[in-house]
Formats: C-alpha cells, sequence, structure tokens
C-alpha cells in the first residue's frame, strides 16, 4: 500500500493559513493573538471556538474539537485523512504524492463500505417487492416518505438471498462488515432474515451497520443489529444522529429514545431531534458525539424498572462528561407506553409538551437521593452522605459540581468539605488547560516543558545536556527527550507539524491538549515561554538528582562502588 510522504504533509502545512482554511468556512474575528468564533461543531452562543495562527492549531473550549488544518477538514466536511490532504494540495495547485506503489483507497475500509452500500440499496429494493413488508409498516403507522427519508429496507426470508448479490471477492468483506456467517460445513448465509432493515449511518453519513427488527411475533430476537466490526462499534454510532444533524445544522436539543421504531414513528410526527442507542447502555463516547450535536441532551425512557435502570447508568456515564455548558434531562413515559406508542396516542403536541417537562440531572439526582433514603434519622442521612459523595466526586462540571454538593450538604446537614471529605484540589499557579466537559489538566514541570515547546518549537535548541532529564523516572520524560531531540533536528518544524507527525501514536492526544494551553500573553511573550521552559527543566534536573540521591541512600553502604560514594559526597556538597 502506498502512503502521502511526511515531508508532503509538512510542506502542505507551511504553505497553508488555518486561520485562511477556517474563515472560509466559519467567519472569524480577532480576539488578542488568535481568532475566534461560535464553534461549528457544537451549538453556542458564546464563541468559544479559538484559532491560532501562531501555532497553526484550533481548539474549542466547548466541546473539546482541536487539531490542525488537516483535522478541521476531516471534522467540519467529513473527510478521511487523504480526502483532507488532496483537497489543501489542490488549493495551493499541488499533485499529491505518493510513496510505496500504487495510490491506496481513499478510504482503507473502502471495501467494507462497498458491500454495506451495496447491501443498503438492495434492502430497500426489497421492500418495494415486498407487499407484506409494506403493509406490515403501514400497520405500524409509517408512511412511505418516512421510510424512504431513514432509508429503510427489508430483508426477505430465506438463506442466501443477499450472499448471491455478491462476487467471490465481495462474499470475504461482506463476512467482515458483518452481513453474512459462516457455515460450519463451509459456505455463507444472511445474516439477517425475514426483517425490516434499519441502515446505521457514521457521523459522515456511510452506512456502517443494520437493525433488524422481526415482522412476526414470534421470531426471536425482536431486534438484531450488526456484530462489532472495524467500522462499526455499538458504543459509539447512535441512530439517527446523522440525519437529526441533517435537518437541522444548529440543535439546540437532542432526544435520546431506546429504539429505532423511536426515532423513526417521532420524525413520522414531525420530532426530528431524535436518536437512538443501539440496543446498549449510553457510553462516554454517545455522549461526546451528543454534545457535539447539542447543548441539551434529553434521555426518555420507558417508566418501568429496565428504564429506571437505564436511566441510572445514563445518570453516572454522565457525571463525567457533562461541563457547565451542556445540560442533560430525564423524561420517563408511562408504563406501559414507549415514544413509538405514545404519539400515535396523543400525538405531537402533547408529547412535546412532556419533552418540556424533562427533570435536570441535578433534580433526577436529588429525586433519587430523596427516594432512597427518608433523611428522618441521622443514620439515614449518613447512609444519603456515603451514598453520593462518590457520585458527587466525579461531576466534571465546576459550578454544578460545588450547588449540587451544596445541596446534598444542606440536606445531610453537614458543610460541603466535610461531605466530599476534603476532596477538592487546592488551585495550582498555572492555570490548567481548559477542556471540553469540564474537565481539567493540571500542569505539572513536564507538561510545562512540552507545552511550551509546542508553542515555541525553538526552544529545544537551547536545551543543555537533555541527557541529565533522561535519569527521572516518570511517564512523560520519553515524549519530552524526544520532541527535544526531534526539534533540534529540525528546528524549523510548527506546532501544527509536530502535532501531526504523532497523529496515529498514543501521545497525540496529550500533546492536543498540551498545544491547547493558555500562557499568559505579555508584551515579550518569548521570553516568558523560554523562562517557563528553563524553570521547568530546572526543576526536573533538580528532581532526577534527588531521585538518584535516594536510590544511593537506598542501597547497603557495603554494596556502594567508589563512583557511587562519590556522588553522594557531591550530593551532600551541593
Amino acid at each position: 500500500m502506498s502512503r502521502i510522504p511526511k515531508s508532503f504533509i509538512d510542506d502542505i502545512l507551511t504553505r497553508i493559513d488555518i486561520v485562511d482554511i477556517v474563515d472560509a468556512r466559519v467567519p472569524l474575528k480577532k480576539a488578542g493573538a488568535n481568532y475566534v468564533a461560535c464553534c461549528p461543531f457544537h451549538n453556542e452562543k458564546t464563541p468559544s471556538f479559538s484559532v491560532s495562527q501562531s501555532k497553526q492549531f484550533y481548539h474549542c473550549f466547548g466541546c473539546g474539537a482541536h487539531g490542525t488544518a488537516i483535522s478541521f477538514l476531516m471534522d467540519y466536511e467529513r473527510l478521511s485523512f487523504p480526502e483532507a490532504i488532496e483537497t489543501l494540495a489542490h488549493s495551493l495547485g499541488l499533485e499529491v504524492p505518493h510513496e510505496g506503489g500504487e495510490q491506496e483507497p481513499r478510504d482503507s475500509f473502502e471495501p467494507l463500505h462497498n458491500v454495506l452500500n451495496l447491501a443498503d440499496s438492495w434492502f430497500r429494493q426489497q421492500l418495494k417487492n415486498s407487499p407484506s413488508a409494506i403493509e406490515y409498516l403501514k400497520q405500524r403507522g409509517l408512511s412511505g416518505e418516512t421510510a424512504a427519508a431513514f432509508g429503510i429496507g427489508y430483508a426477505p426470508a430465506g438463506w442466501e438471498n443477499l450472499v448471491s448479490q455478491f462476487s467471490d471477492q465481495q462474499k470475504k468483506h461482506a463476512t467482515t462488515a458483518g452481513l453474512s456467517s459462516q457455515r460450519e460445513s463451509g459456505g455463507l448465509y444472511d445474516r439477517f432474515r425475514h426483517r425490516i432493515m434499519f441502515p446505521i449511518h457514521d457521523r459522515r453519513g456511510r452506512v456502517v451497520g443494520f437493525g433488524g427488527r422481526v415482522i412476526d411475533p414470534e421470531d426471536e430476537p425482536k431486534y438484531l443489529n450488526s456484530p462489532e466490526t472495524p467500522v462499526f462499534q455499538k458504543g459509539r454510532e447512535l441512530y439517527g444522529l446523522f440525519r437529526a444533524r441533517q435537518q437541522n445544522r444548529h440543535l439546540r436539543q437532542l432526544l435520546v429514545v431506546e429504539g429505532y421504531m423511536d426515532v423513526v414513528m417521532l420524525a413520522e410526527h414531525g420530532i426530528n431531534n431524535v436518536v437512538a442507542t443501539l440496543g446498549t447502555a449510553t457510553t462516554a463516547d454517545h455522549l461526546r458525539n451528543l454534545f457535539r450535536a447539542a447543548p441539551e441532551i434529553i434521555f426518555c425512557f420507558d417508566g418501568d424498572t429496565a428504564g429506571h435502570k437505564a436511566a441510572w447508568r445514563a445518570f453516572e456515564t454522565s457525571l463525567t462528561e457533562l461541563d457547565d455548558r451542556h445540560q442533560v434531562k430525564f423524561l420517563f413515559l408511562p408504563d406501559g407506553e414507549d415514544p413509538d406508542s405514545l404519539v400515535q396516542k396523543e400525538g405531537r403536541k402533547s408529547f412535546q409538551k412532556r419533552i418540556e417537562t424533562a427533570q435536570s440531572l441535578s433534580a433526577y439526582f436529588l429525586q433519587q437521593l430523596t427516594d432512597r433514603f427518608d433523611g428522618n434519622s441521622l443514620d439515614s442521612r449518613a447512609q444519603m452522605a456515603d451514598f453520593a459523595r462518590p457520585l458527587l466526586k466525579k461531576i466534571q462540571a465546576e459550578v454544578l459540581s460545588e450547588l449540587v454538593s451544596g445541596e446534598v450538604a444542606k440536606r445531610v446537614g453537614i458543610s460541603p468539605a466535610k461531605l466530599l471529605g476534603g476532596s477538592k484540589p487546592m488551585p495550582i499557579e498555572h492555570k490548567p488547560v481548559r477542556r471540553a466537559r469540564g474537565a481539567r489538566l493540571e500542569m505539572n514541570d513536564i507538561r510545562l516543558a512540552v507545552a511550551a515547546l509546542l508553542a515555541q518549537p525553538s526552544l529545544a535548541g537551547k536545551v543543555e545536556k537533555p541527557e541529565a532529564l533522561a535519569q527521572l523516572k516518570h511517564a512523560g520524560i520519553p515524549l519530552l527527550l524526544e520532541l527535544i531531540e526531534q526539534l533540534r533536528g529540525e528546528p524549523d518544524l510548527t506546532t501544527a507539524q509536530i502535532l501531526e507527525h504523532y497523529r496515529d501514536k498514543p501521545e497525540s492526544a496529550a500533546l492536543h491538549k498540551l498545544a491547547a494551553y493558555e500562557f499568559p500573553n505579555p508584551d515579550n511573550e518569548a521570553d516568558l515561554l523560554e523562562k517557563v521552559f528553563q524553570d521547568a527543566l530546572q526543576q526536573l534536573r533538580r528532581k532526577a538528582a534527588e531521585q538518584r540521591y535516594a536510590e544511593l541512600l537506598a542501597k547497603s553502604p557495603a554494596s556502594l562502588t567508589p563512583a557511587e560514594r562519590e556522588e553522594i559526597q557531591a550530593f551532600g556538597r551541593s
């Protein structure tokens, strides 16, 4: 397989200006050293999307979106990495070179997407040719227009109907894509048979999987989803999210339900801001995708025991992902009802009124405490505190955390500090990186040094005796030394180029967070960055020396070499 040379990517990033790339799509305004706008990746009224011309880097302090000009095109225009490079190269009048043979497909999973697209078209055609399947959807209250809008299809009864549509080469990919299964005796058979088919789209609108619902009530299971595949993970995808964003690019609210038919039937009645999880509990990835799409998320559950259990799991997951810019609410339907049945009984207006009464996350939590503990006795209040404490510590939204902790403490009858057990960290000297969902990255000396290097890569040339740092046993030291060595050899690299070098490496996420770090902005920022950098290195050298001294003292005197004894004496004199 071929690849795009790293040198060409570096050249692209040198020639283009991220401000021009973003401003052509999202109008920017100058704000100090940077440019700002309302974030294109989530809905907001106050600009929190910042573009740094010096770093060639963007970061949203609301939803956490960040990256280079390449990343921006990938996210904003839903392009693959090669497609983003091609777009930038075309704007400069350049042809994209490739190394290692023929040009690789734009999408490394293209064969899987091809068979999924073929299956999608075939299922939709089969629905048109199946009067019984059409009649079933009509009986459920679904119009042809809505069925077409969601690309609903039908998998006919029989074991090899879809398999027979594939070539021998495609059959292998069809199995990988979860469309067919292998017989023990050899050969393939269709995974989906005699089911209404719901195509599942990723954020770029590509079909990545299917959900199949039985037509005959006695068939099992009621719903059958595609298995986990290289292009489909249930814990990340949300049914209907792509369509909801297509319907409204500035969503204010998303309703999260449990089933495909719930999404489709609500759309049938004009409620188009609805998504569904795919037979799994709400995950952190689900919430991140939801918050990128809308500032308010409403979980809608059946009013039975299973619904309340699912709500509690969603509540616990929300605690670590929610920030003060977003809201999570909970809506419980009457027993025996789901959104599909209820909206058909009472209509759109009544269902919308129910949505308006959804309970906020804080109100839901406090109600749960009331339901679980009567609070009339000291023992009950102590149990309430014990139950609430670990949950309160998970809340990443700072203001919400303080308000809810204060209310729970009032109910228990102790101070918030006592309730939390002194868990809140003391303020630190350096400002932490502001990140989405309220999480904070506390800045230690290694992180400060890396952040300074990313802001001013030329600082690497001013490091004396970097080998002294290698003695410090800390997880971040190898990355710091690697950056110093790389930037000494390539002193003209920009922040964006450094980040692209680490795109698919484990260190990428940490480097992006540190690239977003905001140093104070005095008249002479270069001098400040050098001082911060050198101070951090000095502290790291001191820690390395202290660590070495402690190691030597831990040895038995008889085992010390003459050189090690001299080291101990030198430490004592310093």
